[in-house]
């Protein structure tokens, strides 16, 4: 009986484009999220204030004597940041746990000895909480808008007031960047993802607990920018072309968010590392 050789075979199937692994574990990471019924209740939950501003919004346009409740810019950006509670919320959910769980069971060595990339790697993870929180954000506030034009008949408001798509984008991505990098990076220095959700929300309490004792024994808001939600309230005003609440410059808050998320992802590139394969 002959015998064939069993060496070497060239692979024949198919190959996946380059560059979207990350695409992999963030569905994933998704479906494991959206599989915790307690999780889509909160979600729910937190769609309560677009449900209000609803209502708002369709007093306004059919009750005459409702014009004290006619949308505005200020009326998006109030509903944004009404939203800061489930965002804060959504991110210790989420993401206390993404980083810091692969290192409890040592998956982090599993997932980079495989062609996937350092930044595929964080990019996945980072997607994960990207997704929730724009559905509490960018997404209802969207659907504000659609609602007004539906209700009011006409396009006129949205065309009057065309800033506010980018406005309500922009905010958003920023609230949303700025949470997630910030988490993941505090994920990757711990096991615990218990020990990241309570040091994730010192360090917002920390700093807010700062700007309010230098606002007393000052009387100024020009520190503003020593705590990160009213760095991020300070540039959201003015991206909705609101006045500014505090003092602090401008370019200063942009400045602090800025080294807020460049100082986490040059924690994420130290801390997130094991064997890289090139494939």
């Amino acid at each position: 009986m002959p015998i064939y050789s069993e060496g070497y075979r060239p692979y024949i199937g198919t190959r996946d484009p380059t560059g979207r692994a990350w695409l992999v574990i963030t569905m994933a990471g998704v479906r494991a999220v959206i599989a915790k019924r307690g999780f889509i209740v909160m979600l729910l939950v937190a769609w309560i204030p677009f449900l209000v501003r609803a209502v708002q919004i369709y007093a306004s346009v059919n009750l005459p004597q409702a014009s004290f409740l006619d949308v505005s810019a200020q009326t998006f950006r109030d509903f944004l940041e009404q939203q800061d509670l489930w965002i804060f919320v959504i991110t210790i959910w989420v993401g206390a746990g993404l980083i810091a769980n692969d290192l409890k069971s040592n998956a982090l060595q599993i997932y980079l000895s495989k062609p996937l990339t350092r930044s595929e790697y964080i990019a996945g993870k980072l997607g994960i909480l990207v997704v929730f929180l724009l559905l509490v954000t960018w997404v209802p506030a969207m659907l504000l808008l659609f609602v007004q034009i539906a209700l009011a008949g006409s396009v006129t408001f949205v065309v009057s007031n065309l800033y506010l798509i980018p406005a309500v984008t922009l905010a958003s991505l920023l609230v949303v960047f700025s949470a997630s990098f910030t988490m993941l990076a505090l994920s990757s220095f711990s096991k615990s993802a218990r020990f990241v959700a309570v040091t994730y929300a010192g360090l917002l309490f920390f700093t807010q607990a700062i700007f309010t004792v230098v606002r007393g024994a000052t009387g100024r808001t020009t520190l503003s920018w020593l705590s990160v939600p009213a760095s991020l309230d300070q540039i959201n005003d003015v991206v909705f072309r609101l006045p500014a609440r505090y003092e602090s410059p401008l370019a200063v808050s942009g400045a602090a968010v800025v080294a807020l998320i460049g100082v986490s992802l040059i924690v994420l590139y130290r801390r997130v590392r094991a064997v890289e394969v090139v494939g």
